[in-house]
């Protein structure tokens, strides 16, 4: 293997640990320090850009597109099902993330 490869390779992997030790820090501070936890999820997109890595679904669907700040559920987003899309509305920004999804087909007898 091309020892500029493994490199990047190498510098990939460690990114990615970062990121997911990222995201369960964000997930722990939200409680208490919500802005910590903006933070994290800066340096996880800043992570992400930097690299040029592919987030995970459940990483992605939690930082906002527009303002990147931490997703949670109930408290700063709200998040809906229609037609098809799951709706997740970010109430900082008034951001709204569409993703279409497959409905499940009922058994018809």
């Amino acid at each position: 293997m091309h020892p500029k490869l493994k490199k990047k390779l190498e510098q990939n992997k460690i990114a990615k640990e970062r990121i997911d030790e990222l995201f369960k820090l964000a997930e722990e501070a939200y409680a208490k320090y919500p802005e910590k936890a903006h933070k994290y999820a800066q340096q996880i997109r800043k992570n992400q850009l930097k690299y040029k890595i592919k987030l995970p679904l459940k990483i992605k669907r939690r930082i906002c597109k527009k303002c990147d700040h931490f997703l949670k559920p109930g408290m700063n987003c709200k998040v809906r099902s229609k037609d098809g899309m799951l709706i997740i509305h970010c109430l900082d920004c008034r951001n709204m993330m569409k993703i279409r999804y497959e409905k499940s087909a009922k058994k018809q007898e």
